[in-house]
């Protein structure tokens, strides 16, 4: 995988990514480690958890289907416990702007008027060596208010003044178990990336964010079962021992965005409870993770376009009904979905159309019991609030007001994907290679967020749109093909035709990456056997494409250990 490159190795523990400005104070020897303490800690155990995952997968391929567990009825019929009360700068969460951890929107979404800011490692970040050593310069900085940022134009971003100090609370989210940091080894072995990430801003800046009244808080993703929650418990209860630091000082979001964790939200929860703050209607990994995992169950599982996935549809308002009363019931804040429009002044219609959708969508959440959610955009956050405003008023939550005991926990409902209202039409198929494409050819130049045809789209969007067209196929689905429903069955050779006359019409320019973009978009929708992450193999491609820029890959740490 790696060309030939200088390494520098110190009790165990390998750097060899490239020089990335302002390393010095992120990849110090204490701070690795303190990665490899929690790396010979909880490697095994993170192992063993992805390896459960592929058990789940094949049962549900045998024709299993996931309910509430049976081993943990107790926890869920005890109506004694609850998590741990709010945190500082996590009681009002009415709106939370979303985004990659570049110096610009660092400073933008601190100077955005949200009340915090999902700082993201994962979705929204290409893992490339200088975004993930950047981001974590980026929150070093940003915290300690010492940020700014100059682009070549010479127009300059920084940090607005503000005598009562309330920027956004900051909750970094990581990557997630399945990824790998293929820069950092620790005894010969990649460090998880959810490691790297979580390890490296909580050791440089928890005692700082506590002695600002804040402290490190932190979105978990992709979590597929409650025994991955205590994983992640574990690893908090270990960092905070680490660094003398009391345990359950740090807090955690949790999104619950994949098909498995929605029958265990309460268990999961329960797992963290010292360390719970919310879950998170993360919608768009939900729908990919129900494509995915009931991907070869046949029409029963087959969804219609992408865009005619609404949060109205019947097993999206299940799973997000039962979130809210999941959280509401345990003393939890409930965050909801993205909105990833983005503003377009220069066309005034268009505008307004996009900011009356996220004003409905926001109110809809809002009147659901949901005590904040999501904006992609800082021009949306003015719009969220409104709409939050209106039903709340000066409450800064309704964990107290909105228990939801109108829901009932319904299995059947969650899975009840057959209701879903609409069609699959050859447009939808012709959308989702343009928008994969699209992003995946972004994501190679190491920019995960990605504004494609008015939305900010992140990984989770090539994520549908492949395993859609894999899953349709599969299936033998039909397509409508005109407006006078003429359909045709959806095969590979057909899907490959269409490719071929999307990829003509991409506009082109030297040094863009949409060949390789369209090669693994093709490898991962067209595969006879279903990729699980579209981004492992786009890493692994990152990785050969800077491999020539590792040849100075630790100045500092090498300093540092001499």
């Amino acid at each position: 995988m790696f060309a030939s490159t200088t390494e520098v190795t110190v009790n165990g523990i390998t750097l060899r990514g490239h020089q990335v400005p302002g390393q010095r104070k992120i990849l110090t020897l204490e701070a690795l480690e303190f990665l490899a303490h929690l790396h010979r800690k909880f490697e095994s155990r993170r192992r063993d958890l992805l390896a459960d995952r592929q058990e789940v997968k094949a049962k549900i391929s045998r024709g299993w289907t996931p309910d509430y567990p049976e081993e943990t009825r107790s926890i869920r019929e005890d109506d004694t416990w609850q998590v741990a009360p709010l945190a500082p700068g996590l009681n009002y969460r009415q709106v939370e702007i979303t985004g990659p951890v570049d110096r610009k929107m660092t400073v933008n979404a601190l100077n955005s008027g949200a009340m915090g800011w999902m700082a993201d490692f994962e979705d929204s970040s290409t893992p490339a060596w200088e975004n993930v050593v950047g981001g974590q310069v980026n929150m070093y900085d940003a915290i300690r208010r010492q940020i700014d940022f100059t682009t070549e134009a010479g127009k300059r971003y920084h940090l607005d003044p503000d005598p009562q100090d309330r920027i956004p609370t900051i909750n970094v989210r990581p990557r997630g178990l399945h990824l790998t940091e293929d820069h950092v080894l620790v005894d010969g072995e990649p460090i998880s990336g959810s490691l790297m990430d979580f390890g490296l801003y909580f050791f440089h800046n928890a005692k700082e964010l506590i002695s600002r009244s804040r402290g490190p808080y932190f979105y978990l993703p992709k979590l597929e079962h409650y025994r991955e929650a205590r994983w992640w418990n574990d690893v908090f209860c270990a960092a905070q021992d680490y660094l003398r630091i009391d345990r359950g000082t740090i807090r955690a979001t949790v999104l619950m965005e994949t098909i498995t964790a929605a029958f265990q939200m309460e268990e999961i929860l329960y797992e963290l409870r010292e360390h719970a703050a919310g879950l998170n209607a993360g919608r768009w990994d939900y729908i990919f993770s129900i494509i995915k995992m009931f991907r070869d169950r046949g029409p029963e599982f087959v969804l219609p376009d992408r865009a005619q996935v609404t949060m109205t549809a019947p097993m999206m308002r299940a799973y997000t009904d039962q979130l809210v009363r999941a959280c509401h019931r345990r003393g939890a804040s409930a965050i909801g979905g993205m909105a990833a429009q983005i503003p377009n002044r220069k066309d005034p219609k268009a505008h307004k159309a996009a900011l009356e959708k996220v004003h409905d969508d926001k109110l809809r959440e809002a009147n659901d019991g949901f005590d904040g959610s999501w904006v992609a955009h800082p021009d949306l956050v003015p719009i969220a609030m409104e709409a939050f405003g209106e039903v709340l008023g000066t409450c800064p939550h309704q964990i107290r007001t909105q228990k939801r005991t109108d829901v009932t926990p319904d299995a059947a409902a969650l899975l009840d994907v057959g209701a879903t209202e609409g069609e699959i039409t050859e447009a939808g198929i012709r959308l989702n290679i343009d928008v994969g494409i699209r992003y995946m050819e972004s994501w190679l130049r190491g920019t995960g967020a990605a504004a494609i045809h008015g939305l900010m789209e992140d990984a989770a969007t090539a994520e549908i749109s492949r395993s859609q067209i894999w899953q349709w196929i599969d299936a033998g689905a039909h397509a409508r093909t005109s407006e006078v429903g003429d359909a045709r069955t959806v095969t590979r050779a057909w899907v490959q035709e269409m490719v071929e006359e999307v990829f003509t019409e991409l506009s082109r320019t030297d040094g863009d990456r949409f060949d390789d973009a369209r090669d693994l978009f093709v490898a991962s929708a067209l595969a006879e056997q279903f990729p699980a992450f579209l981004t492992v193999p786009a890493y692994e491609q990152c990785l050969s494409a800077t491999a020539q820029r590792r040849e100075e890959p630790t100045r500092a740490f090498a300093e540092a250990a001499a």
